[in-house]
């Protein structure tokens, strides 16, 4: 490239820099270059201007439920330097919003998150904050008679903080294969306090129990088919596999789980388990259990409860 080329291309880069002051013009301009580059968006945030302002917000260490009193004012210099960087990674590596700024959110709860992890998003969250859990006719469960609580292929840990959080009185065990994941869940534990409340546990779904007994057991296992697999976005490949991939049919664990829960379960309790688009195939290994699907704002028989006293 000759001199007078690398000149305007540098002159080219610099521009946006100049052009650009308030945190609302950076918000537009990554939107402009997220839709330019058709990126997915599938990891807490649905739409490029969702995650342009999450990204920007972050960056900028802002409060999310107060961004739009920010949004107008200036950033300065070094601000601006680091947030053209970070569009500019999103476009460039493909990489989740999330991983980018080691943040996630569940129902407005903050979560540590790294490549060690998926990017948490499970509809339990909004479950578990729901109706479902409250005093009334229609709850799944009592929760002041919720004391113990068991999540399955908890990764982030971000399932058991929201239960712990939910059900005070409850102590929680989360359970994970992945020694990695565990170590990022323990610093979301810690980061919540919840270190006497929360025990983190390494092994195969139900094997570190032994003969324990849960109020509730919540699950958000791998349930991605071979297909589904194959098919990934670029930014669903930067997440670790094993926590997606749930074999050729795409429920592979989730029979073992639902096979086990009956003996972990205690006998006013139940099984909550988000299965993604696997419903069919759910129903034709388990044509006898009585399944109790649930929606949620964003979702339609992709949570089933399973209740422990049966039907």
């Amino acid at each position: 490239m000759s001199p007078k080329r690398k000149r305007a291309g540098a002159a080219a880069r610099k521009k946006p820099a100049r052009e650009l002051s308030t945190i609302l013009d950076f918000v537009r301009y990554a939107v402009s270059r997220f839709r330019a580059a058709k990126l997915v968006f599938a990891h807490g945030t649905t739409d490029p201007v969702a995650e342009a302002a999450f990204l920007v917000g972050e960056a900028l260490h802002l409060p999310p439920e107060r961004f739009d009193a920010f949004s107008r004012a200036r950033v300065t210099g070094a601000e601006r330097t680091a947030l053209l960087r970070l569009i500019a990674a999103r476009v460039r590596s493909r990489k989740p919003a999330a991983y980018l700024v080691r943040r996630a959110y569940i129902q407005g709860v903050p979560f540590y998150v790294d490549e060690r992890v998926i990017v948490p998003r499970s509809y339990l969250g909004e479950l578990l904050a729901g109706d479902l859990f409250a005093e009334g006719d229609y709850s799944l469960v009592e929760p002041g008679k919720v004391t113990r609580v068991l999540d399955l292929c908890t990764g982030s840990g971000c399932l058991a903080i929201l239960a712990a959080l939910r059900f005070p009185d409850a102590t929680v065990d989360a359970v994970d294969t992945s020694k990695d994941a565990l170590d990022v869940a323990r610093i979301n534990v810690a980061d919540h306090g919840l270190e006497k409340r929360v025990r983190l546990l390494r092994g195969d779904l139900y094997k570190p129990l032994g003969d324990a007994r849960y109020d509730l057991i919540l699950a958000n296992p791998p349930y991605v088919d071979a297909a589904g697999m194959a098919d990934l976005p670029p930014e669903c490949r930067h997440e670790p596999r094993r926590a997606l991939a749930g074999g050729a049919d795409g429920i592979a664990i989730v029979r073992r789980i639902i096979a086990e829960a009956p003996r972990h379960l205690g006998g006013a309790g139940g099984l909550l388990c988000e299965v993604g688009r696997t419903r069919e195939a759910i129903e034709r290994a388990f044509s006898k259990t009585p399944f109790l699907w649930l929606d949620t704002e964003e979702s339609s028989g992709e949570v089933f409860w399973l209740d422990a006293k049966g039907p």
